[in-house]
């Protein structure tokens, strides 16, 4: 299990070959760990990511390993009764096994009573899992990607939006979803970001100086897979820019929002 952090008196005792144990139902703090994300957080404790950001003050959606986050008390924590089993408890839940035991990073079959388990909050059924291998699908997404997308998305958010902040980063790779799904751009990631319009022109700069070869960053790789899971800083913005820009049919676009040096638009 993710190491966390425990401010609660034990509530309960089980008594086992004479010798008594202690486990407490409440999780009251988590420590993050490399690789994960606020996100991915959340969906281990049940709750959206905005939650967690209120809960912990959170201006932005970055967080840095060490950090002590608080997470939510007891009403999604679960202490194994005698008979249950984990296909029971991911019933009770209504979630898969698989859900239960990633959300706990628990590798065993066997339980026990007392044992304490994270209920994850259940998967919407109206989310969409493109998991097809044949067709390169790869991760639950609020739209279809392959691996080659992913890396390809990745490289244009380290081109566009290094040195800028975590938002700005999910934003970048956010507009590029949201042009997906508008239904007036391509309907894939591949062919928005090598979009060439009726005059010639490249959509994205770094597809014309070749920027978008570089390799990824790790803050660009987290930033997509957070886009991709929903996180939306723009609220569907279909545009961006340098504040620097002097374009002025740009800057007549409704504002969606001001991230570092970059600026998000919506489409007239």
């Amino acid at each position: 299990m993710s190491r966390v952090h425990i401010k609660a008196k034990p509530l309960i005792a089980l008594i086992i070959g004479g010798l008594f144990l202690f486990q407490t139902v409440f999780a009251a703090t988590y420590t993050v760990k490399p690789g994960d994300t606020l996100w991915g957080i959340s969906q281990k404790y049940g709750i959206t990511y905005t939650k967690l950001m209120a809960l912990n003050g959170l201006q932005t959606t970055t967080i840095y390993p060490g950090q002590v986050l608080q997470v939510p008390g007891n009403d999604n924590i679960y202490v194994v009764q005698k008979g249950d089993s984990l296909y029971l408890i991911a019933k009770k839940y209504g979630i898969t096994v698989d859900n239960l035991k990633a959300a706990n990073d628990y590798k065993s079959d066997v339980i026990y009573p007392g044992q304490v388990f994270i209920i994850p909050k259940p998967v919407d059924s109206s989310s969409r899992t493109y998991n097809d291998v044949s067709r390169g699908y790869v991760q639950r997404s609020v739209i279809p990607y392959t691996s080659e997308e992913f890396d390809l998305l990745a490289r244009l958010v380290t081109a566009e939006a290094d040195g800028e902040p975590y938002q700005a980063k999910v934003a970048v790779a956010a507009v590029v979803i949201n042009r997906v799904k508008s239904g007036i751009f391509p309907s894939t990631i591949k062919d928005v970001i090598y979009q060439v319009d009726a005059w010639g022109n490249y959509q994205f700069t770094p597809v014309l100086n070749g920027w978008i070869n570089r390799p990824a960053s790790k803050e660009a790789i987290a930033a997509s897979r957070d886009a991709l899971s929903g996180i939306d800083p723009t609220n569907g913005a279909l545009y961006y820019f340098d504040q620097s820009s002097t374009n002025a049919w740009l800057w007549s676009l409704p504002i969606a929002a001001r991230i570092g040096n970059m600026v998000f638009c919506y489409g007239k």
